[in-house]
């Protein structure tokens, strides 16, 4: 029925997932990768749906529990920074 092409990289990646003999087929570690997909999309869903326009709400409520973009920004820069150092 479905045809696609893969890389070197997800045939090498199938191809251990069936030496590890945890799966039978290409079709097994295909169809849970796309469970695991699946699952991942309904998360990022239900988070989008009801969990931001809930906090957006209450940050409407409390202004003083927002968090300044000049600060948000340094969050994420020394977060990055320690992801930096942790690769080497």
């Amino acid at each position: 029925m479905a045809s696609f092409a893969l890389n070197e990289h997800y045939e090498n990646f199938i191809k251990k997932q069936l030496e590890s003999g945890r799966y039978n087929n290409a079709s097994e570690v295909v169809r849970a990768g796309l469970r695991m997909l699946e699952d991942h999309e309904d998360s990022r869903e239900r988070w989008l749906s009801q969990e931001i326009p809930g906090r957006y709400a209450e940050l409407k409520r409390d202004p003083s529990k927002g968090v300044s973009l000049d600060d948000a920004f340094a969050r994420l820069e020394t977060e990055h920074q320690a992801n930096l150092a942790k690769a080497k």
